[in-house]
């Protein structure tokens, strides 16, 4: 048990809640080897889904009971001083006490960055951690940050976020120098508001590979790997291209069953639909990563399947191995002090 990797799962959040968090943690369990799983939830109803898909505990699945559950619609201050014995605040202390590597939930976006950040705490010289996750582009994928967590950030906090995304990408997709962009309104110094403005010239002085603005068409182009923004429009972002994905598979969808001629039209590109749907199925892309506290925390989608909640799983593995919290504050010991 000491030579894995542990993952602490809040399998009674999100809008599936067991019924997606069970199936994705046996999945995973198939898939990797060097990871054991701690179930955080109702003790009876976790044992109850379990053998319903006729699993049972292990050395590495194993069940934590928690008494509480972190509704969506909580506030923050709400689920950290009245649910100390949530299946979130539960999985998140187990990182603190060392008993996990990391933690998963798909739960409350607020309440889950508000209690990694009282848990876990934050980073020396990182003053907001940010939510970071990829999303599909033309080659490969862009990680954005920050997506939500920070809706007024300061040209200081932008340039945090560029040391924390540059050094994820290093980390999780081996890139030797990430090119990092910052996200504005044009491409001429000229323009942007003042914070941008203001990050802009302190990115150009920092020891990483920055390449200057990038404009939200960038974001697609695969031209640059790490986008930095400010959550308010980090988010708005986000939720766009999630829009526009859905948007356009279901007119695609409903293009090709407008007639015969249609489906028959369909049947001939079919390998050419089931390409476009892999490469932007969304669960692929479930789990953004709580970057800046002194752990890992993962955070999934609210209404992910057992598919996408497996792939946020397989996020928090990969942070453990790379030991992403780790390299970024060595990244920091070097940034924060030119």
């Amino acid at each position: 048990m000491a030579s894995l990797h542990t993952v602490a799962i809040d399998v009674m959040s999100g809008d599936n809640g067991l019924e997606a968090a069970i199936p994705a943690a046996i999945v995973f369990l198939k898939k990797y080897d060097d990871t054991a799983l701690i179930l955080v939830g109702d003790e009876t109803s976790i044992n109850q889904e379990l053998t319903k898909h006729k699993q049972s505990t292990s050395e590495r699945l194993i069940i934590q009971h928690a008494s509480e559950v972190v509704n969506m619609d909580d506030s923050p201050k709400l689920a950290l001083r009245f649910k100390k014995d949530s299946s979130m605040r539960v999985a998140i202390n187990l990182v603190k006490e060392g008993r996990a590597n990391a933690a998963v939930s798909a739960g409350n976006t607020g309440a889950l960055m508000a209690t990694g950040r009282f848990v876990l705490r934050t980073l020396k010289g990182i003053d907001r951690p940010a939510i970071c996750a990829a999303i599909p582009a033309a080659s490969g994928h862009t990680y954005m940050l920050d997506l939500g967590a920070n809706i007024d950030s300061t040209s200081e906090h932008l340039y945090q976020f560029a040391i924390m995304g540059s050094e994820l990408v290093h980390a999780i997709d081996g890139v030797d120098k990430p090119r990092v962009g910052l996200l504005n309104i044009g491409s001429e110094d000229m323009k942007g508001n003042e914070q941008v403005k203001a990050a802009h010239d302190r990115l150009q002085n920092g020891a990483f590979n920055y390449i200057g603005f990038a404009e939200g068409n960038d974001i697609f182009h695969g031209d640059v790997d790490v986008i930095v923004c400010d959550g308010f429009v980090g988010n708005v972002a986000l939720k766009t291209t999630e829009g526009l994905a859905k948007m356009l598979s279901e007119e695609i969808k409903a293009g090709y069953t407008k007639s015969l001629y249609a489906k028959f039209a369909a049947l001939i590109s079919l390998p050419v639909i089931r390409s476009f749907r892999k490469r932007f199925d969304h669960r692929q892309y479930n789990g953004a990563s709580f970057l800046g506290l002194k752990g890992i925390v993962v955070k999934s989608h609210g209404g992910a399947d057992d598919v996408a909640f497996a792939n946020a799983i397989g996020i928090a593995r990969k942070a453990v191995i790379e030991k992403v919290p780790d390299r970024i504050e060595a990244q920091l010991d070097k940034h924060l002090t030119k």
